[in-house]
């Protein structure tokens, strides 16, 4: 009994240790539930998102406030924008071009003009159907109508007959892919037969060169039939009947008119034509910028350099419901743009090249004569006042015919002689290798294995200043052998540092030769540098007979010796005036004189090479006569040795002398620059005297015509 008791008790024992613990987390999920009120948690939240969406509420009607009320006109007019059907008008007339004196030298002037532009859909039979009445109403000059035209007019207008003319055998082949559609109509062509290609009449003829007006070029643009002489009847008569003849209309267009003629007229440059628009090689160009295809843009010198001035501004207009037009916004013609040109010299300079060209082809020896080249400018400003070139050919007939070549100033490339030698004297002075006043026996040079070397006389024993006024050669061959470091012995071998060849070239870049002159013109060249370091290419460098330049670094570099050392940019464009004013009035933007860099000498050095160049004008010198000297020039003469192509073959076969010439006026206050140039001009090993002087003829009148419009 005792134990049963006790098993009994151990088992309400064990109860009692297990019920209060289960009693106690019961009791705990009780207080935690009494804790956190899910009710007051939710309610809580409810508050916050009431409130935030109160707040966008609130915001938003705000923001449509400030869009409807405040801001209202600003959207209507953006709404009016995206559901405008909104087309441009075509490209309005382009700025004019003036001279410095303000006389006009491009213009613009009206031109009535027939033209078509396809309409979307439209058949060829429609097309060819136009053409025939188009030719019933004006008279076109179909003298350009080729053979090649009226086979394809041939093979459009009959079809079926065309398509005969293909054998079966060529059709299995296009199935099979053998040929393409391109092959099927090339056979069409060639078998059309003379007598169908003689079947059309005058009128046949005038409809078949329509037809090809019509479609030649982009298929978006407008083809131009006639827009040439275009009479008062046949303009009134296209008007007429414009709804017969869906994509023909009639329009005042714009072609650029030139008061002076040819004169300066390469350098101003050309302007694309309505028919075809922007040329497929500036297409890249023009697109960046934001123009469309069919626009008319400057595709050559001013006219593409400055195309952003001179661009007109193209009307807008809305198209109504009723298929009508309404302008929004007039079209405006492009700024006008005055440049540094003197146009009455520049007429003078071009007639004076031309007159003296004809001249030149009559004097003995100058078979290979061609061109010449002049350049004045106000070597101050870097103003060019007047730039020209001309070059003559024979023609078939046996005369000589004068074609402008002004082009030629900024991409022909001609050896300078003697003119760079105030450079070279630079570099001596800079480098120690020649002291002011220091004397020289001007006796020829030899180098073994080398021909000799000699001035054009020998001029004994001479000074820095005389060897500029005479035109030394071997002075300036000394003053190489000590830029090169190297010793002279005659007919013994000489050995000169590499490193001279950048000597002199640095310090002829400082002067603009060797490098751009930065003219506000593109294409321009660089001219030749020689690669081969022998030791006399170094003394053919010193008196300008190695590296080539173009006519306007040779500018560049006088200009900068009148200076004295600062080398500043040539430009043409003097100033941008707004087209809102008729007159030259209300300036938009004005070209300041930009210094490029300044030579790196000393004052006294400069002052050695004007004496030097005064002294060359100056009786004596090898330049007296070239300028008057009433206006007390400075500059220098050069002769150079050239080579030429005779027989177009490729190969140089020929040796010739070109002759220059670089001054300023008046050499101790310098106002003008001039440099005029004449390649290949003479044989070589022509006696001098007999050499024809048109270098020298054309520099005197140049020079005498500026002194008399300028004082």
């Amino acid at each position: 009994m005792k134990k049963k008791i006790n098993k009994k008790s151990k088992k309400i024992k064990k109860r009692n240790i297990t019920l209060p613990q289960k009693k106690q987390k019961i009791n705990k999920y009780k207080y935690l539930t009494k804790k956190i009120n899910f009710n007051v948690v939710i309610e809580k939240r409810y508050k916050i998102l009431m409130f935030i969406i109160g707040l966008l509420m609130f915001i938003l009607i705000l923001k449509l406030f400030y869009m409807q009320i405040m801001v209202k006109e600003k959207y209507l007019e953006k709404k009016e924008e995206l559901t405008q059907n909104i087309i441009e008008g075509p490209s309005t007339p382009r700025g004019r071009i003036y001279d410095r004196n303000g006389k006009i030298i491009v213009d613009n002037k009206a031109v009535k003009t027939i033209y078509y532009k396809k309409n979307p859909g439209v058949k060829t039979d429609k097309e060819i159907e136009m053409a025939y009445k188009v030719a019933g109403y004006i008279n076109v000059d179909y003298s350009k109508l080729t053979e090649r035209m009226l086979r394809e007019f041939w093979v459009a207008s009959n079809p079926k007959a065309a398509k005969k003319k293909i054998k079966e055998s060529e059709l299995k082949k296009l199935r099979e892919r053998k040929i393409d559609i391109n092959d099927i109509y090339k056979y069409k062509i060639e078998r059309v037969t003379k007598e169908e290609i003689n079947s059309f009449d005058e009128e046949g003829k005038e409809a078949a060169y329509i037809y090809y007006l019509m479609n030649k070029g982009y298929s978006y643009a407008e083809k131009a039939i006639k827009k040439e002489d275009v009479t008062d009847e046949e303009y009134a008569i296209v008007a007429e009947h414009i709804s017969e003849i869906p994509g023909f209309n009639t329009k005042l267009d714009w072609e650029r008119d030139y008061p002076y003629d040819n004169v300066f007229k390469s350098i101003l440059g050309k302007v694309s034509s309505s028919e075809t628009g922007v040329p497929s090689d500036l297409a890249k160009h023009y697109r960046k910028l934001g123009y469309a295809l069919t626009d008319r843009v400057g595709t050559s010198y001013l006219e593409y350099q400055y195309n952003k001035y001179l661009t007109g501004t193209k009307a807008k207009y809305e198209v109504l419901d009723d298929g009508s037009y309404k302008e929004i916004k007039k079209g405006k013609r492009g700024n006008d743009i005055q440049l540094t040109i003197d146009i009455e010299l520049q007429k003078a300079v071009e007639d004076i090249i031309t007159e003296e060209l004809l001249i030149a082809k009559t004097e003995k020896y100058t078979d290979n004569f061609n061109r010449s080249f002049v350049i004045i400018t106000d070597p101050n400003t870097g103003e060019i006042l007047a730039m020209a070139g001309k070059q003559v050919k024979l023609e078939d007939d046996g005369t000589y015919k004068v074609y402008d070549y002004t082009t030629g100033v900024i991409t022909s490339s001609v050896t300078p002689g003697s003119i760079v030698k105030g450079a070279s004297h630079i570099v001596g002075y800079n480098t120690g290798a020649l002291k002011i006043g220091e004397r020289r026996n001007d006796a020829c040079i030899k180098i073994a294995a080398t021909p000799i070397k000699c001035s054009y006389h020998a001029y004994g024993n001479i000074d820095d200043i005389q060897a500029l006024k005479y035109s030394s050669n071997t002075y300036q061959f000394h003053t190489a052998i000590k830029v090169g470091k190297g010793t002279y012995v005659y007919d013994g071998p000489l050995s000169l540092d590499k490193e001279a060849f950048n000597t002199y070239r640095n310090t002829f870049k400082e002067f603009g030769l060797g490098v751009k002159s930065g003219i506000d013109l593109p294409n321009e060249n660089l001219g030749y540098k020689g690669e081969n370091t022998l030791s006399g290419y170094l003394l053919d460098f010193s008196i300008g007979q190695y590296d080539t330049y173009t006519p306007i670094q040779l500018s560049q570099y006088i200009s900068t010796i009148a200076t004295n050392g600062k080398r500043l940019k040539p430009y043409l464009l003097k100033t941008v005036y707004s087209s809102d004013k008729e007159s030259l009035s209300k300036s938009i933007y004005e070209t300041k004189t930009e210094e490029l860099n300044t030579v790196d000498t000393k004052q006294e050095y400069m002052d050695r090479v004007h004496e030097g160049f005064r002294q060359v004008l100056a009786p004596g010198g090898t330049g007296h006569g070239y300028i008057n000297d009433l206006y007390n020039a400075a500059g220098k003469t050069g002769t150079s040795e050239s080579f030429v192509d005779t027989d177009n073959d490729g190969k140089i076969d020929t040796e010739t002398i070109t002759a220059t010439f670089a001054g300023y006026a008046p050499y101790d206050n310098p106002k003008v620059t001039f440099t005029v140039i004449s390649p290949d001009v003479a044989t070589k090993n022509l006696d001098y005297n007999t050499m024809s002087k048109v270098n020298r003829r054309i520099t005197t009148k140049i020079s005498q015509k500026y002194f008399e419009i300028y004082g």
